[in-house]
């Protein structure tokens, strides 16, 4: 009895391994084709717009002086620059904050297919900004942009993690970061004077946003919808079984829609949570905190200050007006890595170290990049420490803060509550964001080289947050992370399972129900434990 208990264990230990080494052609390519169309377009808008920067500045300045008889004036004219960079951030909240009601009703990959709509629209009026001899042109394609970076960023981590199985979620979930950065070096390469970096050139830089768009539309319609999305929001379980079946890569996924029933049971709720409910909910309240703070710091940390202003940055540093372009390169490549890297280890590992170690990293080497800048003038070398500590901050971000916010979110609620939470971290990442943008170039004309203590000062203090509240979430089920949570939510499992809404419930049974005439065949059923 006990070898053949030990030989079970064995065999569970064997499946639970296969099962983590699982990749089907259709969820490798579902992810990297959602990714491409989404996450991509938005690291690339990050960075697109340093290398024209001048040349941008200069057709404003033209464009202004031919409608009005003389040039913009120093001011008007950084206004108008700081609203170009910054708007996509408006654009974001804009997308944040309309994203739930769209992945309701139009689903995951719809949403995805049909944000396509707002990437094409804005790479027309970027492109053809020049032509038109319109700034007003491209600064509302950065706004729709915006739109769909917001929309995109919500629902591509919210598509990623209801396809995903649990034991890779945290793998196919860095995607999302890993595409961000791959976005973020291909618009530093394309942006090189031997590339689109020319005056002539620059409005091919926005046109290239509609080539991902467009092989987004013509692959991902004919990879299937998330199957939780199906099974608990449109309740087709025929359907959900097929798309668990491809995405899985095998033929028995009656295990998997038992789970999620499992999970729906517990919920006894399958109508959407709104945002307040969501804040009045008890039982979620430190996931929703956790969720804000790492989004929050996400942005704050400083990182996209540093992609704002590379090139300001490196000159503070030292380094020649020619040279930069090829320096800015290196960040690129090293945000890719640390990404990649995190990628690979993040299901060993888990989220827990490499978050808040990368938060630690990113307190020290802001620290040393702060007395680099100060001394720069008296000591020679101090400048190729400078970029040292800005690649090191880059890696240090890229390993754990960069992509683990957007895996947590999909990981902490259930799936009626997961698009208000997607909602509430896409307007706090957003609103961060924005800020960032705008104020950094004052928060550096006021501190100068002091100006990155503040970065290592929010980097602390999420550091801190983050030690002593987040669990690990590696491998673990919705109600495995919500056990983990109850204490410090001050509430009891039984508590949690009955915190719902009365007048919104869909009783077990019935979905029990409908799981069971949808998928009996006539062969043996399982019992749902």
């Amino acid at each position: 009895m006990e070898n053949k208990q030990q030989s079970n264990g064995v065999m569970k230990e064997n499946k639970e391994v296969k099962k983590k080494v699982n990749w089907s052609g259709s969820l490798i390519l579902a992810s990297l084709t959602g990714a491409f169309g989404s996450s991509f377009l938005y690291g690339y808008n990050l960075s697109v717009v340093n290398a024209p920067a001048v040349y941008i500045k200069k057709f404003y300045n033209e464009t202004w002086q031919s409608r009005y008889g003389f040039s913009v004036n120093e001011s008007t004219l950084t206004l108008l620059w700081s609203v170009t960079v910054s708007i996509f951030a408006i654009g974001g909240l804009v997308g944040a904050i309309i994203v739930t009601p769209i992945v309701k009703f139009f689903g995951r990959k719809c949403t995805l297919l049909l944000n396509n709509v707002f990437a094409v629209t804005a790479a027309l009026l970027m492109s053809l900004s020049l032509m038109a001899g319109s700034f007003e042109m491209l600064i509302l394609g950065r706004i729709i942009m915006g739109v769909d970076a917001g929309i995109s960023l919500s629902a591509l981590p919210m598509y990623l993690s209801e396809i995903s199985p649990k034991e890779i979620r945290g793998s196919l979930g860095q995607v999302t970061a890993i595409f961000i950065c791959i976005g973020v070096f291909t618009g530093q390469v394309l942006g090189l004077p031997e590339i689109f970096g020319q005056e002539s050139r620059w409005p091919y830089l926005f046109g290239a946003i509609a080539f991902p768009s467009l092989i987004q539309v013509v692959i991902l319609p004919f990879l299937p919808e998330s199957p939780r999305y199906l099974l608990l929001e449109k309740h087709n379980t025929s359907e959900a079984e097929k798309a668990f079946q491809r995405f899985l890569g095998k033929d028995d996924v009656s295990h998997e829609i038992e789970e999620v029933l499992a999970e729906s049971r517990v919920q006894r709720n399958t109508k959407l949570v709104s945002i307040l409910q969501l804040l009045r909910t008890r039982a979620v309240r430190w996931q929703v905190v956790t969720v804000v703070v790492t989004m929050g710091c996400y942005q704050l940390c400083g990182l996209n200050a540093i992609w704002y202003y590379t090139n300001n940055i490196f000159s503070e540093a030292g380094i020649s007006h020619e040279t930069i372009p090829y320096v800015t390169l290196s960040t690129g490549a090293v945000e890719t890595l640390a990404a990649v890297f995190s990628g690979l280890v993040i299901e060993r590992l888990g989220r827990r170290p490499l978050l808040i170690g990368g938060f630690g990293l990113m307190v020290v080497f802001f620290s040393v990049l702060t007395v680099s800048l100060t001394l720069q003038n008296t000591v020679h070398w101090l400048p190729y420490l400078s970029i040292f500590c800005i690649l090191a901050i880059i890696a240090s971000f890229c390993i754990g803060p960069g992509g683990i916010p957007f895996v947590l979110t999909g990981e902490f609620f259930q799936q009626s509550q997961r698009p208000a939470a997607f909602m509430i971290a896409g307007t706090v990442n957003w609103l961060s964001n924005f800020a960032v943008g705008l104020l950094f170039p004052f928060i550096q004309a006021g501190l100068q080289t002091y100006c990155f203590l503040v970065f290592a000062a929010i980097c602390f203090a999420g550091a801190t947050y983050l030690f002593f509240v987040l669990p690990e979430t590696k491998n673990k089920t919705f109600h495995e992370i919500s056990q983990a949570f109850a204490k410090r939510n001050k509430v009891t499992l039984e508590m949690q399972e009955m915190n719902h809404y009365a007048g919104e419930r869909k009783s077990s049974a019935e979905q029990e129900s409908d799981f069971t005439s949808s998928v009996d065949n006539g062969e043996t059923k399982k019992e749902i434990v």
